[in-house]
């Protein structure tokens, strides 16, 4: 669900007037709270969200029965063409690899409260999409290497 400027309040706003804000919150079902040195946060209703965990439990558990009796997930792998429109640059067997730890990450949220690894499984597979979309990028990807290149520099 996504949120316009219109579903917005600050942080100055909900610390002067938490009522109204709560009760904007309770009538359009969640509103943004942008603050300025902060990342935004979601104010809504408990009820609320609970219902979104039951709907993505309820999801989750669908995907993993339909896995359970078709193991090579067919089903699931002729969808993902639609949704992830960059898997056409995966061989069959990496899309169908993709589509069950896709499932399993889904299941993970539902389950475990675990969010993040569905992205992380997302993002690893369209990374491996992009190299193999570009031939000369991805033919430099497979050559042997050897030696010690350094230190690896992380940027967040």
């Amino acid at each position: 669900m996504s949120t316009d400027h219109a579903d917005a309040v600050t942080f100055s706003d909900l610390s002067r007037n938490p009522r109204a804000v709560a009760e904007r919150a309770a009538r359009l079902g969640r509103v943004r709270v942008t603050h300025r040195d902060a990342p935004d946060f979601y104010l809504t209703a408990a009820d609320r969200e609970e219902e979104r965990d039951r709907t993505l439990a309820t999801a989750s558990r669908l995907l993993l029965a339909l896995i359970k009796h078709d193991s090579t997930a067919r089903t699931l792998v002729i969808a993902m063409p639609e949704v992830f429109p960059w898997v056409r640059h995966l061989s069959s067997a990496e899309v169908r690899s993709f589509t069950l730890e896709l499932v399993e990450a889904l299941s993970d949220a539902a389950e475990l409260d675990v969010d993040v690894t569905t992205q992380e499984v997302i993002a690893g597979w369209r990374a491996t999409a992009r190299i193999k979309a570009d031939p000369a990028h991805y033919a430099q990807a497979r050559k042997a290497t050897s030696g010690d290149f350094g230190p690896v520099q992380v940027t967040a």
